[in-house]
C-alpha cells in the first residue's frame, strides 16, 4: 500500500471533471464505468500524444467575419454539476484558486515555449484533479488518489466510515493528528477500483453490488480490499467467487492464486478452494482403476471412443507435470492389471471361437463373441498406447511376445474375427521402430517369431478394416524392428518374408527398405573385416568405404 501523507490539493494547473454519479441508498456513489477513467486519462496526459513530424500548416486567410476574442486572463474553468446539483464551497474555492494559478502563469507561457524546454517527465508534472466523488458539503475528510500518470481523483468521505471498515485507514488516522482533514495516497496502481472499493464501505449489501461484475473485476476489488484491510468486502468477494462460474484455466488460476493469499487472514476461503481440492483422503489408486474400468466395459461405441481419447489426452498432460511423478507407479500398476484382465478375457474368447462346431452356429450365437473379441482387442490397443506414452510398454512387449497359445489359436479363427488382434502387434512394432520402447534382444526376437506371421496373414484386412491403420508407418516399424536383431536373424526373417511377399504382393507388408539395408550389410559394406586385415583381432570393426 502506498504511503498516506498530508498534502495540499491545489497544486499545479488543476482541472476538475465531474462525471455522472449513481448515488447509493446509503448516500454514496457507485463507481462509473472504466470508460470514464480511460477517457479522463487521455485528456489529462498530453504527453501521450505523438509529436508531429512536420511543421504546422499556415494559418487560414482572414475573412470578414470577426469573432470576439476572450483574453486568457478571463478564461475560467467551469464545473459541470453532478446529478445531485450540489457544488460545495470547497469546490468553488478550488476553482477560484485554479483560475488564479492559470492567470499568474499565462504571461510566462510564451517565454517557456521559446526556450524549447525539454519535455518533463510524468512524475514531475503537477497533479490534476480529474474526477470528484462524494458530497463535500456533508463529508469531513478528503482523500486524494494519485495515479502513476499524474491522474488524480478526489474523494469526499467520512472518517468514521473509513475507520470502521478499514484497518489500514484506522491505523493511519490514529497515527496522525485528530484534526486531519486531507489524506493523499501516492502511486495508486488501480485508481478506478480503489474508488469503487471505498464506495462499497457505504453499502450494506455488498454482495448484491458484485453480482453483475466480471470475475476479473471482482479479483481487482479483492486485491484493493486486502490492501485496505476491508474484511467485509473481502468476504463478499469470496462469496461471489464461490458461486460464479470460472471460464477457462487462466481465470481459474487467477482466482486460486488470489484466494490462496488470504488463507492466513481468517476468512472463509475453503468453500472457494474446494472446487480445486478435496478433503476426502481417497487415493488415486482407487479412483483411476474405476475410471479405466468404466471405459473398458462400455458397450456404446461412440461414447467409449470419445472417452478413450479424452482419458489418453489427460494422462499425457499428467505425464508432463513433475508433481505427477509420485503417482506414476500407481498408474502403471493399474494399467498392467487392466491389461492382464483384457488378455485373460481375449484368450477365453479365442478358445471359445476355436472350438469345433463354432463356425456352424447361427449368426446370433457367433456375433456376440466376435464383437467381444474386437472390443477386447481395441481395449488392449488403447492400454498399449497409454503405456507407450508413459514409456512403460517394455514389460507389455515381453508379455505379448509370450502369448504362444493365443497366437496358435489365432490361425484357427476366421480372419474377420481375429484381425483386430494384429493391431496390437503392429503398434508394438511401430513403437520399437520409433524407439518409444526398448525391449531386450530376446524379447524383440520372440515378438517377431510369435506374431509376425499372424500379422502378415491379417494384413489385407488390416488395410481395409482398421481406420487408424497406416501401412507405411507399420511397414517401417516392422523393418526397423527386424534390423535391430543380429545379422543372421535378419537374414532368416527377411528370407521368410520374401517368400510371403512374392506370393501375396500388396496383401503382405512391403519390407523392401529393410531388405535393402540387410543386403548392403551382407554383400556390399561388410563391417567386420577378416582376421588378417584386422590384425588378428576378429572383433575389430571398420566401416568399409
Amino acid at each position: 500500500m502506498a504511503e498516506i501523507r498530508l498534502t495540499r490539493v491545489e497544486q499545479g494547473h488543476t482541472k476538475i471533471r465531474n462525471v455522472p454519479i449513481a448515488v447509493t441508498p446509503e448516500g454514496f456513489w457507485c463507481c462509473p464505468s472504466p470508460v470514464v477513467f480511460q477517457k479522463t486519462l487521455k485528456t489529462q496526459n498530453p504527453l501521450n500524444k505523438p509529436k508531429p513530424s512536420s511543421p504546422p500548416p499556415p494559418p487560414p486567410p482572414k475573412t470578414t467575419v470577426h469573432k470576439k476574442q476572450t483574453p486568457v486572463t478571463e478564461r475560467k474553468p467551469t464545473l459541470t454539476p453532478s446529478r445531485s446539483g450540489i457544488v460545495s464551497d470547497d469546490q468553488r474555492n478550488f476553482i477560484t484558486d485554479t483560475s488564479r494559478l492559470i492567470t499568474d502563469t499565462s504571461g510566462l507561457s510564451a517565454s517557456v515555449a521559446a526556450e524549447r524546454a525539454p519535455r518533463p517527465k510524468i512524475e514531475n508534472l503537477p497533479r490534476k484533479v480529474a474526477i470528484e466523488f462524494g458530497e463535500p458539503g456533508t463529508s469531513d475528510m478528503r482523500v486524494l488518489l494519485l495515479g502513476k500518470q499524474g491522474f488524480c481523483v478526489k474523494l469526499s468521505v467520512h472518517k468514521n466510515v473509513l475507520v470502521e471498515n478499514s484497518r489500514y485507514f484506522a491505523d493511519k488516522l490514529s497515527e496522525q493528528q485528530s484534526g486531519l482533514s486531507s489524506l493523499e495516497i501516492d502511486d495508486c496502481e488501480d485508481v478506478e477500483i480503489y474508488v469503487e472499493t471505498v464506495g462499497l464501505m457505504y453499502c450494506k449489501e455488498m454482495k448484491q453490488r458484485l453480482i453483475k461484475q466480471s470475475v476479473s473485476r471482482v479479483l481487482r476489488i479483492l486485491k484493493v480490499a486486502e490492501l485496505l484491510g476491508f474484511n467485509s468486502c473481502m468476504q463478499s468477494c469470496l462469496e461471489y467467487l464461490e458461486a460464479v462460474p470460472w471460464v477457462g484455466e487462466e481465470e481459474e488460476e487467477k482466482v486460486v492464486s488470489s484466494v490462496l493469499r488470504l488463507q492466513n487472514e481468517g476468512l472463509g476461503v475453503t468453500p472457494v478452494l474446494k472446487r480445486v481440492s478435496s478433503d476426502i483422503s481417497k487415493s488415486p489408486k482407487d479412483t483411476l482403476p474405476q475410471i479405466i474400468d468404466l471405459v473398458l466395459k462400455s458397450n456404446e461405441e461412440r461414447g467409449r471412443r470419445e472417452m478413450k481419447s479424452v482419458v489418453l489426452k489427460l494422462l499425457r498432460e499428467n505425464n508432463s507435470l513433475p508433481s505427477y511423478a509420485g503417482s506414476a507407479d500407481i498408474c502403471n500398476e493399474t494399467l498392467y492389471n487392466s491389461c492382464k484382465s483384457c488378455l485373460d478375457s481375449l484368450l477365453a474368447l479365442f478358445r471359445l471361437a476355436a472350438e469345433p462346431g463354432f463356425g456352424d452356429k447361427s449368426m446370433n450365437s457367433k456375433d456376440p463373441v466376435v464383437k467381444q473379441i474386437a472390443l477386447e482387442a481395441d481395449n488392449l490397443s488403447w492400454l498399449v498406447e497409454i503405456l507407450v506414452d508413459r514409456q512403460a510398454a517394455d514389460e507389455f512387449a515381453l508379455v505379448w511376445a509370450g502369448q504362444q497359445e493365443l497366437a496358435t489359436l489365432h490361425s484357427k479363427l476366421p480372419i474377420v474375427s481375429r484381425y483386430h488382434v494384429s493391431c496390437i502387434t503392429a503398434r508394438l512394432f511401430v513403437g520399437i521402430g520409433r524407439g518409444e520402447l526398448l525391449p531386450s534382444k530376446d524379447t524383440r526376437q520372440l515378438l517377431l517369431q510369435t506374431w509376425l506371421e499372424p500379422l502378415i496373414n491379417d494384413y489385407s484386412w488390416l488395410q481395409h478394416g482398421c481406420r487408424s491403420f497406416d501401412r507405411k508407418v507399420v511397414e517401417e516399424g516392422i523393418g526397423r524392428t527386424i534390423l535391430t536383431l543380429p545379422l543372421e536373424e535378419q537374414q532368416s526373417i527377411l528370407l521368410s518374408w520374401l517368400g510371403s511377399f512374392l506370393k501375396a504382393g500388396d496383401n503382405c507388408p512391403n519390407l523392401q527398405r529393410a531388405f535393402e539395408v540387410w543386403w548392403r550389410r551382407t554383400f556390399i559394406r561388410p563391417y567386420a573385416e577378416t582376421q588378417a586385415m584386422a590384425g588378428g583381432d576378429p572383433f575389430r570393426v571398420k566401416l568399409a568405404t
